[in-house]
């Protein structure tokens, strides 16, 4: 009757995991399939969807020759690399001071930073639309990268507040006692041991800022600044025409970045969100 039961739960967790698989890759494997499928199989009801018999390379081709797609992924760099930086820097102070300095109204702010993240954006951007084109930054990249650190910042405050708590202080004092100022502590002790918290925010807001849609649609107009979501999907869909293979090797395309580096930094991930949503 054991050996059964663990039978049974080890059938019971493959099955679990292989249809979580299934679930979460089929969206993949259904954009690799139409992506490299000629228009005559793509629009015709008798060949299989789930296959490709004479795959080419025609949509790729025409994403590099006749759209702005390389200016589009150029574009989505800048914002997300500068804007991730810049909100990585901003919470690790803010995460550090809300984390390891006692002055009044800490924990209030903390929660308060917390909350301004669950703030739909859908109630934010009309407000934001009309600031960014008071200060003459509409239709331009530095636009959305003033504004993007306003939605990345709270969120990963929040990690880092949880991340910073979880670092002994016991370190800290010791450097200090040793003759090191608080600053040559953080910089010298604390900073090397938060490394995959930071590694966790860092990709979390770079997630963000490559996939934001709303605001990049709302501030953006001129093609040739356009990011990856709103070229895609503006430039590939005249109407009620949708340029299916164009759109699905754009998708393709626009995931590797993002898909690469959780591939290499999945364990710092894991680690930095586990470590930063229990303790503190």
């Amino acid at each position: 009757m054991t050996h059964y039961k663990r039978f049974t739960r080890r059938l019971q967790l493959g099955f679990g995991v292989a249809t979580i698989l299934v679930v979460t890759l089929f969206p993949f494997y259904w954009m690799i399939v139409t992506s490299f499928k000629p228009n005559q199989e793509l629009y015709s009801v008798e060949a299989n969807p789930l296959f490709v018999v004479s795959p080419v390379w025609d949509h790729f081709v025409y994403l590099f020759t006749k759209t702005l797609f390389v200016d589009w992924m150029r574009n989505s760099a800048i914002v997300a690399v500068v804007a991730t930086l810049f909100s990585l820097f901003a919470a690790t102070l803010a995460g550090y001071a809300l984390a390891r300095l006692r002055f009044p109204g800490a924990n209030v702010l903390g929660w308060a930073i917390f909350v301004t993240y669950l703030i739909p954006p859908t109630l934010l951007f009309l407000p934001l639309t009309q600031l960014i084109f008071q200060i003459h930054m509409g239709n331009s990249l530095i636009g959305l990268i003033f504004v993007y650190p306003t939605f990345l910042i709270p969120f990963s405050t929040w990690l880092l507040i949880g991340y910073f708590r979880s670092i002994p202080i016991d370190l800290e004092e010791c450097a200090m006692i040793d003759g090191a100022t608080r600053m040559r502590a953080f910089l010298s002790v604390t900073l090397p041991l938060a490394l995959p918290g930071l590694l966790s925010v860092g990709i979390f807001s770079f997630t963000l800022s490559w996939n934001e849609f709303l605001y990049a649609l709302a501030f953006i107009s001129d093609p040739t600044i356009k990011t990856i979501p709103i070229g895609v999907t503006s430039e590939l869909v005249r109407g009620d025409v949708f340029f299916w293979g164009e759109l699905m090797a754009g998708a393709l395309l626009g995931s590797i970045p993002v898909a690469v580096i959780y591939s290499f930094f999945v364990d710092y991930f894991v680690a930095g969100l586990t470590a930063g949503a229990v303790k503190g």
